[in-house]
């Protein structure tokens, strides 16, 4: 008999022991899953940064109906269409003293004093706009292009600038705007540079020759 029970002893310890053991683990285990998940699902969550952030607005190359790169006559045309600029025809049209450059000089009215658009080979590569003081602020005008642009490339007491591969966007104090269309520019100052090296070496040519 004593036998017997302990047969039965061994036997539901055997069958019973091992669930137990299971059941208490299960809960840990279970637990531990769960933990898991959540830290993956916050991975998944964290911000990105900047890279989330909306992007800002390229920068401009054109003012109101008028846009770098422009042929001289387009430009003339979008004048007579915008009383803003107070463009008076032809006779603010002038040719500048160097070679391919043409300028049109226009009286503003309201928020504009007075605007220049300088033309090389014809078409137009930069804008200047002086504004009104007395009825626009540069603190506005600059908080504008923050917003729609973002920050300056570079600022200083006197301007704000704004550039990408091809365009350049100056504020100046008092207040001065002007849109450059860089690719020109840089052909320009590429050229001056040029024709100074050659003018120095004609100089010293002739002193030389002393």
């Amino acid at each position: 008999m004593k036998y017997l029970l302990y047969t039965a002893f061994l036997f539901f310890a055997a069958a019973v022991l091992p669930l137990a053991a299971e059941s208490s683990t299960s809960p840990t285990a279970t637990q531990s899953d769960q933990t898991a998940q959540t830290l993956a699902r916050n991975q998944v969550k964290q911000p990105m940064g900047k890279s989330e952030k909306q992007e800002k607005t390229a920068l401009p190359a054109e003012y109101r109906s008028i846009r770098l790169g422009m042929d001289i006559d387009a430009v003339k045309e979008a004048l007579k269409q915008d009383a803003v600029f107070g463009y008076r025809g032809e006779r603010d049209v002038s040719l500048l003293p160097t070679e391919n450059r043409s300028l049109i000089e226009s009286a503003g009215s309201y928020f504009i004093s007075r605007s220049w658009f300088q033309f090389y080979k014809d078409n137009l590569y930069t804008m200047i706009f002086k504004l009104n003081t007395d009825t626009v602020d540069y603190y506005s005008v600059y908080s504008k292009f923050c917003e729609k642009y973002g920050e300056p490339a570079s600022i200083n007491p006197q301007r704000a600038v704004w550039e990408d591969e091809h365009t350049r966007v100056v504020i100046e104090r008092p207040l001065i705007v002007k849109y450059i269309d860089l690719t020109v520019f840089n052909e320009l100052i590429s050229q001056s540079t040029t024709e100074k090296a050659a003018a120095e070496t004609n100089r010293q040519n002739f002193i030389d020759g002393f």
